[in-house]
C-alpha cells in the first residue's frame, strides 16, 4: 500500500464497553462488567461479519478498553485476532494519549498510522471518541456514543492527511 491518494481507508472509533464502578477503584482501573463484555464480542462479531478487520488497533491503556479489545478480539474469531485483509494478527499499540483525550490529540494520533493500514480501530473513552467523530464527519453532526458503539468514518488518501471534516460517517 502506498500514500496513493485513491486509496480508501477507514476508521472505526470504538467507546469502549460498559464498566464496572467498584468502590475505591481509580477510574483507569475499572474491569468491564458482564455486559460490556458480551457487547464488545458482540462488536467484534459484527466487524468479521462485515469484513472490517483492522491492521492497526489504537488503544487506551485504561483497564477497560484493553478488556473491550480483547473481547472484540475474541468475537472476531473466537480466539486471537485474524486480523485485515492480509490475515496478518493487527498491530496493537496502547497509546496513554488516548486516556482522557481531545479530538485533535486523537486526530495527530491517527495521522502517525503507517500508509500501509487501510482499517484501523481506535478503542477510546468519551467524550474524545464522540467528538472526533463529529469533528471528521463533513456534515460535523454531533454523536453522544454509547458505551461498545461503533463510528465507522471512510476517506481517501494516507492517514497523515486525515483532517477535520474529510471523514463522513457511514450512517
Amino acid at each position: 500500500m502506498t500514500d496513493d491518494p485513491g486509496t480508501e481507508r477507514t476508521l472505526l472509533l470504538l467507546r469502549h464497553a460498559k464498566a464496572e464502578s467498584p468502590r475505591g477503584v481509580p477510574d483507569v482501573d475499572r474491569p468491564l462488567s458482564a455486559r460490556g463484555e458480551t457487547d464488545a464480542s458482540a462488536v467484534g462479531a459484527w466487524l468479521a461479519r462485515h469484513t472490517l478487520l483492522p491492521d492497526v488497533v489504537l488503544c487506551s491503556p485504561a483497564r477497560r478498553t484493553r478488556e473491550t479489545w480483547q473481547a472484540v478480539a475474541v468475537g472476531m474469531t473466537g480466539d486471537p485476532p485474524e486480523g485485515g485483509p492480509a490475515g496478518a494478527t493487527p498491530v496493537v499499540r496502547a497509546e496513554a494519549g488516548i486516556y482522557q483525550a481531545l479530538p485533535q490529540t486523537l486526530l495527530a494520533l491517527l495521522r502517525t498510522v503507517p500508509s500501509t493500514a487501510t482499517t484501523v480501530l481506535l478503542v477510546g473513552h468519551n467524550p474524545g471518541v464522540s467528538l472526533l467523530s463529529g469533528l471528521l464527519d463533513p456534515a460535523g453532526v454531533p454523536v453522544e456514543l454509547r458505551t461498545a458503539e461503533l463510528a465507522t468514518h471512510r476517506f481517501r488518501g494516507p492517514w497523515s492527511t486525515l483532517a477535520a471534516g474529510r471523514a463522513p460517517r457511514n450512517r
